[in-house]
């Protein structure tokens, strides 16, 4: 543990230095001890001192005079033209073996004149995360095993850098816990509220009388379970999408239909930070709406509804909407076949919409469950969405975009194939030229909607059932 002035000042003049001269590499790089300007020699007094802050230990050098830890350029490195005089160095240690299963702080920055922690790493060669919570905020850890540093934003450990390590890639899944909701679950949507936590929006089918309501979960990081937190309205909803505009958090809902009626509206809540609650927003005329999906292009903020029935058929127009002036307005209309839901993604620059098209039905005709799907590409010259790829689905009713490591995929939630619910959904990986292609799977039965998080704990699917009331969570292991 280091607390010394003069390092953290002729940092600066290093960095300031660098900046306005040209630079060349510098050849035949000498060793130093630093700690041997610091530590006291054998029989004299000890000029360290031993601090302690949240459950770490060091030692504070403080050397006889203030230079005590600064020195020259020169006296490591030579043939350094336009290297600046004088610099120094933080720390370097060198470390032969970790303990397995161990997590060890190797450095740490102290506050001068105080206890406070200013910096602290944290190495780890198992796979489970160390604990992130407040105490522990702008704390870095370095994971061994993945060659990646991770700091922690008093919630969760994010991503700084990743220093030569080899890419994730999906190995398999396992079940992780059972959730059971008040009736039968027809969408999960999961999100973070800036300071509030993670919450999931559970689209539920109430077949008790009015009013029907649906049900929205917090994530207790004690238990590391969903628990109920609100419930809200709905008409025999179908699915929850939540945004951010401007700082404000939202919620719409697709609502299906009121007394076999399609054609009613659709509800945007809006989170309110003094009650701690979604109230009514905003409202939409929506035909049979099973889905909503928002996604940004730039400055514009964009929702897309899936209307799957008019009352008449399913082959109708599904609308984008553009946030202008406050409010969304009407953008471009898609002509779909039952659709279900929309996916929005970037691979490279490109923006893409996936559509789950679940049947083609009419009144003067049966219904057909075995269709095609469609990913729709954005053409940045016409400005609109055109037809990329169609994918041969089974009365399809969601999509699901995620990734591992450098790897892009869909998930695809078949439901029935005309004869049975017990249908594989798919996983699809994206090849370049290829498009999607399939990878994976996953033996569902009725899945209606699939959902990727992740945790403290690692990276999960959760997938819900429209035909039961046990809803799978799956963890994606990867190597």
């Amino acid at each position: 543990m280091l607390a010394c002035r003069p390092l953290l000042v002729t940092w600066a003049l290093l960095t300031s230095s660098v900046r306005s001269q040209s630079w060349r590499p510098c050849t035949d790089l000498q060793p130093i001890d630093l700690l041997s300007k610091a530590l006291p020699r054998l029989g004299q007094a000890t000029p360290t001192q031993m601090v302690q802050s949240r459950g770490s230990r060091g030692i504070r050098l403080t050397g006889t005079v203030p230079t005590a830890l600064s020195f020259t350029a020169s006296q490591i490195f030579t043939n350094c033209d336009y290297f600046p005089s004088e610099f120094s160095l933080v720390a370097t240690m060198k470390i032969q073996r970790l303990r397995k299963k161990t997590n060890q702080y190797i450095f740490s920055v102290m506050k001068e004149g105080s206890e406070s922690l200013l910096l602290g790493l944290r190495v780890s060669e198992n796979r489970d995360r160390p604990p992130c919570s407040g105490p522990e905020k702008g704390q870095l850890w370095f994971n061994v095993r993945k060659k990646g540093l991770f700091i922690c934003d008093g919630m969760m450990w994010r991503t700084k850098s990743v220093f030569f390590a080899d890419k994730e890639r999906l190995d398999y899944v396992e079940d992780y816990q059972d959730l059971y909701t008040r009736s039968e679950t027809l969408d999960v949507e999961l999100f973070s509220i800036p300071s509030e936590g993670l919450f999931m929006a559970a689209a539920n089918r109430d077949s008790r009388p009015e009013p029907e309501l649906s049900t929205i979960y917090r994530w207790n990081r004690r238990q590391k379970r969903f628990l109920r937190y609100q419930t809200l309205e709905t008409h025999s909803a179908r699915d929850w999408e939540a945004f951010q505009i401007h700082n404000n958090s939202f919620l719409v809902v697709a609502n299906h239909m009121r007394d076999s009626n399609h054609n009613i509206h659709s509800v945007i809540y809006r989170w309110n930070p003094d009650t701690k609650l979604f109230e009514v927003n905003q409202t939409l005329s929506t035909s049979g709406a099973y889905d909503w999906e928002f996604f940004t292009i730039g400055p514009y903020h964009f929702l897309v509804v899936a209307n799957t029935f008019n009352g008449q058929n399913t082959t109708i127009s599904s609308t984008i909407y553009v946030w202008l002036d406050g409010c969304f307005r009407s953008y471009q209309n898609i002509t779909t076949v039952g659709a279900t839901d929309w996916e929005t993604f970037q691979i490279d620059g490109r923006f893409f919409l996936a559509v789950a098209n679940s049947q083609r039905f009419s009144r003067k005709s049966q219904s057909t469950y075995n269709i095609n799907s469609t990913v729709y590409e954005l053409n940045m010259f016409t400005q609109t969405f055109l037809r990329f790829q169609d994918i041969p689905t089974h009365s399809a009713l969601d999509w699901e975009f995620f990734t591992i490591g450098d790897e892009k995929f869909l998930v695809v939630a078949n439901s029935y194939d005309g004869s049975s619910y017990s249908v594989n959904s798919v996983v699809y990986r994206w090849q370049g030229y290829e498009g999607f292609v399939p990878v994976h799977s996953l033996p569902t039965f009725g899945c209606r909607d699939w959902e990727h998080f992740t945790t403290e704990q690692g990276s999960f699917l959760i997938y819900s059932s429209a035909t039961s009331r046990l809803s799978k969570i799956f963890r994606l292991r990867t190597y």
